[in-house]
């Protein structure tokens, strides 16, 4: 089984996305984690709902890089530009790929304009990844 580390700065939002999209629709070719560069300490529950809505239930944690050194990734995907520019380089053996994704918790309005914004986050992550790591496999 191959892994993948997704990468971004709090590892509230986006990163958490993608680790429960991909362990969901992938996870019989790939493990995924996420972690942050300065993590939050928290998933937003707007993601956890936005996960939910298309019945995926994560119990992840929000998790620092420095956890995960010394893993061998195949695969390491910064999915916002902040993680891109505070990890240039990815020492372990795993290719490194940027994709940035908008960060939803920025997001504005009303209770449901800002889930809307939560949802099209989440659907572009797991139309994204998913081809991005069909590619890989």
């Amino acid at each position: 089984m191959k892994k993948v580390l997704f990468l971004c700065t709090g590892n509230s939002c986006r990163s958490q996305l993608a680790e429960a999209i991909v362990n969901a629709r992938m996870g019989d070719m790939w493990q995924a984690v996420s972690a942050g560069t300065k993590p939050a300490g928290y998933i937003h529950p707007k993601a956890l709902e936005a996960l939910s809505e298309i019945g995926i239930q994560h119990t992840g944690s929000s998790k620092r890089v420095d956890e995960f050194q010394g893993v061998d990734f195949d695969l390491v995907v910064t999915v916002c530009d902040s993680a891109a520019e505070e990890c240039p380089v990815w020492l372990g053996k795993g290719k490194r790929v940027h994709h940035s994704f908008p960060d939803p918790a920025k997001a504005e309005g009303t209770d449901e304009e800002v889930m809307e914004v939560f949802r099209a986050v989440r659907d572009d992550i797991e139309k994204e990844m998913i081809a991005l790591l069909k590619t890989y496999s």
